[in-house]
């Protein structure tokens, strides 16, 4: 996955929209046969009933690993908080947050764990 993302970064570089990245990294997968679902919806379960309030996660890969990508200067608490609520909605352990602003992708990637 990261490898994916990097040669993403290699070619685009930084300064595009984070659709633009989501798009040709998740061409990238296709060309690895790295297997993802893109915008998965994520409701959000309610006293026993699944309400559909917009969540939706950018990648899912390989059924375990949620990928969160933004195109911002910076990685603030809240793109953090968004992601460990992913995590937990789904039942997921781990997620990678990737910064495509920046001038080495190494810089741009968080990894959290559900605890």
């Amino acid at each position: 996955m990261i490898g994916a993302a990097i040669e993403v970064h290699k070619h685009l570089g930084p300064g595009l929209l984070e659709s633009s990245y989501e798009a040709c990294l998740s061409h990238e997968l296709n060309l690895r046969d790295i297997p993802y679902e893109r915008q998965l919806a994520l409701p959000v379960e309610y006293k026993g009933v699944q309400v559909d309030a917009g969540y939706r996660m950018d990648l899912l890969v390989a059924d375990e690993l949620i990928v969160e990508l933004k195109a911002v200067d910076n990685i603030e608490d809240i793109h953090k908080a968004q992601l460990l609520t992913y995590l937990k909605l789904s039942g997921k352990q781990t997620g990678l947050l990737i910064k495509f602003n920046v001038p080495y992708l190494r810089d741009g990637i968080v990894r959290l764990v559900n605890d």
